[in-house]
């Protein structure tokens, strides 16, 4: 018994490449091509194309979004026009704008590029006479069950 047939289009190839460019999500796509996000995972099984397309839109964005980010965490200059006007005239003078790094986003590298050197919280473990790593251990308190010596004096 066959199901029924299927709405995919060679043509949602490029459409798909540019919105995931778009930064579009699988549930997105789905919607904009009125499917259930299960037809557009099926699509991408059923056609590689459909499938690498998605992946090429969405590693461009990825970069340029890695990009964008990293010129932010170290600085950037770049072309600018300062526009003035002086006795009814427009004057565009032609300079170069610098921005200094941004903190938060070098954090935000640093953290997920070198994760053990840069997280907020550091497990520290204990190690012996010659520094080998110790396994972690475990203290229980028992419940006291009228055994506390203080206790039955009084």
């Amino acid at each position: 018994m066959e199901g029924r047939p299927t709405k995919y289009e060679v043509k949602f190839n490029k459409q798909v490449e540019k919105l995931c460019k778009l930064g579009a999500t699988d549930k997105e796509l789905a919607d904009f091509f009125e499917v259930a996000e299960s037809t557009l995972n099926l699509w991408k099984l059923e056609h590689p194309k459909f499938s690498e397309s998605i992946k090429k839109g969405k590693m461009f964005a990825d970069a340029n979004v890695a990009d964008s980010l990293y010129r932010r965490a170290t600085g950037y200059s770049c072309p600018d026009t300062d526009i003035k006007v002086i006795n009814d005239e427009i004057i565009k003078t032609p300079l170069i704008k610098h921005y200094p790094p941004d903190t938060p986003a070098a954090i935000f590298w640093l953290k997920n590029r070198q994760k053990g050197k840069w997280r907020d919280k550091i497990e520290h473990g204990l190690t012996d006479g010659e520094g080998n790593d110790l396994p972690p251990v475990t203290i229980f308190q028992l419940p006291d069950n009228g055994r506390n010596i203080e206790t039955k004096a009084g």
